[in-house]
């Protein structure tokens, strides 16, 4: 299975957010220790997800479960069994990229995210996209749908879920 993996689901995975209940630092753990044995992570030939989890991750992985997916991902960037890339085109504004959609129903949705839902639709096979405690993608998750993008959530145990 291909797979868009949110920065917050290997954050969480680090025992590093403060939202995320024991169970979902499991639940985010498990998963990236599967994909990482199963599936294919996609993201962008430009960095700009792999630049995202730097900043928030470290690739010694010594520290965490995510810091342990960094680590694997710049391993097996360049092997298309465990990683496939794809081109997203920049915007004219930080942050955003052509293969956003022009959907007013998604104008409000946080332009960090945008790289994650670009290189879904860049994507041939539109692969979900995996969240743990960002509430942006819960907000948004119909516009997405409306949309072609599908998110999976580790953690709807988080209170803002609403579930």
């Amino acid at each position: 299975m291909k797979l868009i993996v949110d920065t917050n689901v290997a954050v969480v995975a680090n025992k590093k957010h403060e939202r995320a209940t024991g169970e979902c630092v499991a639940a985010c753990a498990r998963r990236l220790e599967e994909i990482e044995q199963q599936h294919v992570v996609v993201i962008d030939d430009n960095w700009h997800i792999i630049r995202e989890y730097q900043n928030n991750l470290s690739s010694d992985g010594q520290s965490g479960v995510g810091d342990a997916f960094l680590s694997w991902l710049l391993t097996n960037r360049a092997n298309p069994a465990r990683c496939e890339l794809v081109h997203i085109s920049p915007g004219l504004e930080e942050d955003t990229f052509d293969e956003f959609p022009s959907d007013s129903a998604l104008a409000g949705f946080d332009r960090r995210d945008r790289k994650f839902v670009a290189v879904c639709l860049a994507h041939e096979a539109r692969p979900p996209i995996l969240n743990a405690v960002d509430p942006d993608w819960w907000e948004y998750r119909e516009p997405l749908r409306a949309n072609g993008i599908e998110v999976q959530f580790l953690c709807l145990d988080a209170p803002f879920f609403g579930t």
